[in-house]
């Protein structure tokens, strides 16, 4: 009996797949145009400003990696982590530099916007 019903109800459901498959046909699956569409960015750059020691120095990745201060702007406490920067930016530093910056923050991506030594 059992085995009956479920066989009777899965037929019940099937007009009502194919319904909503019809529906689907003139709907294309390509989906090449979609990089062109805007999109609205939940974290917008902020800019922010800090202070900090700089640990090393990529020139070949264009990052910098700076042990700075509390960073009032964004809530962040006391850390070291790596910046993108510009090989000029990156050319008057050195390991050991104390140094005061400018930084964009969008996501996981911090850019340093200007940089000097103290």
């Amino acid at each position: 009996m059992k085995t009956t019903l479920c066989i009777l109800a899965a037929l019940a459901l099937v007009p009502t797949a194919y319904a909503e498959q019809k529906q689907m046909e003139g709907m294309s699956m390509d989906h090449k145009n979609m990089k062109d569409m805007p999109m609205e960015h939940k974290a917008d750059a902020k800019t922010a400003q800090a202070t900090g020691t700089v640990k090393k120095i990529n020139s070949d990745k264009g990052t910098v990696t700076i042990a700075h201060g509390p960073v009032a702007e964004l809530s962040w406490p006391s850390m070291t982590m790596g910046f993108k920067a510009e090989s000029e930016q990156l050319k008057q530093l050195e390991e050991g530099d104390e140094v005061e910056f400018e930084f964009t923050s969008k996501g996981m991506d911090s850019t340093i916007t200007s940089i000097t030594k103290k």
